[in-house]
């Protein structure tokens, strides 16, 4: 019997844990088997149940679904809540992972193909921008605002491996509130009415990610964090433990060969959703971060789409 068939059948039997910290400590192994060298089990397994007693709303949560969250901690290697590498979010009953911009800089950096860095500008700093053939982006002073709401700009900046010039994305807060309000399917429960500086560092941070050589950990982080912007329920993290969301392949190294479906799907979630043509082109320029073999699926119903709304606006 394979492991996930395994944790399957022991998670319906009536005899096992119902709760999560039951659950964390009975399927230690299955934790274990998902992270990287680095890390080790007893670490994770004390980190996830410090985050978990910290949200006392992660208890009204699926137990399933957080021990879920969990394992996609531990298959990217990003310890959940610790220094704002990721995070467990509830939804609900449902509990989502969600991967902080210090957890997506983590990952970038350390494939070696390149780095990345976010950060925010306040109204009391003076800086430069030039875009063009030459991109440069200097903050002239420093800050003695620490309040979300004195930001005004968040922006990243990355270096591909071997290139001199950087790809930088500056954002002003009105934007991020407006792609915040266009995405926002939860309401007031999206973790970025807690923690505006972290979602506003993600938004232009996730637009330079789309430039670079992303690892498959970093696809499906990725593709998490898009699940969670838009508080989706589509995409149930509950897959992890069926097995859907990362081959195990990754735990062993073998990442070029592994795609994280996650990313499929999501494209093709906010393809279906777009309401109108605008909002359906915007969408489909996410078809070209799909690996290679997706694209033309993808397209496909990007097309089947476009003649949907064409005739609807016709």
């Amino acid at each position: 019997m394979s492991t996930t068939e395994d944790f399957k059948s022991r998670a319906i039997a009536t005899t096992e844990p119902t709760t999560f910290p039951q659950m964390l400590k009975a399927f230690l192994p299955e934790v274990e088997r998902a992270l990287p060298r680095h890390l080790s089990g007893d670490r994770m397994s004390r980190i996830a149940l410090t985050a978990f007693r910290r949200t006392p709303k992660l208890a009204q949560c699926d137990p399933r679904s957080v021990f879920a969250a969990v394992i996609q901690a531990s298959q990217l290697g990003l310890e959940p809540d610790t220094l704002g590498r990721s995070y467990l979010i509830p939804y609900g009953t449902e509990c989502q992972f969600v991967p902080g911009w210090k957890g997506l800089v983590d990952l970038m950096n350390r494939s070696g193909a390149g780095t990345v860095y976010t950060g925010v500008i306040y109204s009391d700093q003076k800086y430069t921008y030039l875009d063009g053939s030459k991109r440069e982006l200097v903050i002239h002073t420093e800050t003695e605002m620490d309040d979300p709401s004195e930001i005004t700009h968040a922006y990243a900046i990355g270096w591909v491996k071997g290139s001199e010039i950087p790809i930088i994305e500056l954002w002003r807060m009105a934007k991020i509130i407006k792609h915040l309000n266009r995405y926002n399917k939860v309401g007031k429960r999206h973790y970025a009415f807690e923690n505006m500086e972290m979602y506003a560092r993600k938004v232009p941070l996730l637009q330079v990610l789309k430039y670079m050589p992303c690892s498959a950990e970093l696809v499906a982080a990725m593709s998490l964090s898009d699940a969670a912007e838009v508080g989706s329920q589509g995409l149930n993290i509950k897959d992890a433990a069926d097995g859907t969301w990362m081959a195990p392949e990754v735990i062993e190294g073998q990442q070029d060969s592994v795609r994280a479906p996650l990313a499929f799907e999501v494209v093709l979630k906010k393809i279906r959703g777009a309401k109108d043509v605008e909002m359906l082109k915007v969408e489909g320029e996410l078809i070209d971060d799909l690996p290679a073999g997706d694209q033309e699926a993808a397209r496909e119903v990007y097309i089947e789409c476009l003649d949907i709304l064409g005739r609807k606006k016709s």
